[in-house]
This record gives C-alpha cells, sequence and structure tokens, in this order.
C-alpha cells in the first residue's frame, strides 16, 4: 500500500502533494491496516514485564508498528517531536490520557475499532488500564524520530527526558 493509495480517497490528490500526512490520512492508513489481520496478526506477542511492540510495513515516509498491552501496561505522557500520529485499537481496550494546559488531565477509554488521533505537540499517555488485554496499530509521520517524555507537577508539564530514534519507546 501507498501513501498515495492511502491519501486519494481522503483529499483526492498524490502524497507528492504534501510531505507531511494529515492526522486524517494516518487514520486512513492504520484503519486500512487493521482491517487486514493477515498483516498484523502474526506479529502479536505478549511481553509479561513490559509492552511489546514491532515495526509492520507500511506506507514510505511513515513509521507503522503494533503494539500489545497486558493489563496496567502503560506509557508516559510523552509527544511525538514532529511527527502526527494515529493510532486503532484491534482487539481489547485501552484508556488514552491527554493533557491540556487550559483543560488538565482527562482520559478516554477506546475499545476495538476505535481511532485516534494525535497532532504534532500534543501530549498523551496510553494505558491499559481497562482490566483486559489489547492490541493496537500506531502510524507515524513523518517517521517518529523523537519524543519527549513528562512528568505532571502541579498542573504543568515538565520535560523528564528525550528519546531521539525510530521506536515508540526506547
Amino acid at each position: 500500500m501507498s501513501l498515495t493509495t492511502a491519501t486519494s480517497r481522503t483529499r483526492g490528490q498524490s502524497a507528492a502533494a504534501s510531505s507531511t500526512p494529515t492526522t486524517a490520512e494516518l487514520a486512513l492508513v492504520v484503519r486500512r491496516i487493521a482491517a487486514e489481520p493477515r498483516r498484523w496478526r502474526p506479529a502479536v506477542r505478549f511481553g509479561k514485564n513490559e509492552r511489546y511492540w514491532t515495526r509492520l510495513p507500511g506506507p514510505q515516509r511513515l513509521d507503522v508498528w503494533l503494539l500489545t498491552w497486558l493489563p496496567s501496561q502503560a506509557t508516559d505522557l510523552h509527544d511525538h517531536g514532529d511527527s502526527a500520529a494515529a493510532f486503532v485499537v484491534v482487539q481489547g481496550a485501552l484508556s488514552e490520557v491527554r493533557f491540556d494546559p487550559v483543560l488538565g488531565v482527562w482520559s478516554t477509554p477506546l475499545a476495538a475499532p476505535a481511532v485516534r488521533t494525535v497532532e504534532p505537540g500534543v501530549v498523551h499517555d496510553v494505558r491499559a488500564d481497562l482490566g483486559v488485554p489489547a492490541v493496537s496499530i500506531h502510524a507515524y509521520g513523518p517517521r517518529l524520530s523523537r519524543m519527549t517524555y513528562y512528568d505532571l507537577d502541579d498542573g504543568r508539564l515538565l520535560p523528564r527526558r528525550t528519546v531521539l530514534g525510530e521506536e515508540p519507546e526506547a
């Protein structure tokens, strides 16, 4: 599948017309991959001590990852640097936690086949806190190259560490 294929129905233009995919285009990518379990189901593994993740084949210029979650596994509050993201829950249920300087912190429960988009710079966290194992597929564009992790202190985000690399969590 090419990004051109994934985006042609969304905006009616080729991927060459835009160097950075929109969150709507990324959502379409994860929906299409999720609709073909033969592409991702063989990669499903669950790690007992930490989440499991593996790269999936996807459109050029994008990172596509499969992540598995056992109950109580989670990320920390983080952003994706300059990358936009979308993810789909393909099995089980997750919660997404977001931070906003005005609204504060809130959580949204997401059961399969929920899709969420994340604009560049948005700080969020994904958690398997609903008591069931889960599998999700994530797409990042441009390719993931930096993530900053944050602590929340008295309603303020404090950058804790920045990770450079191509994995969803290093």
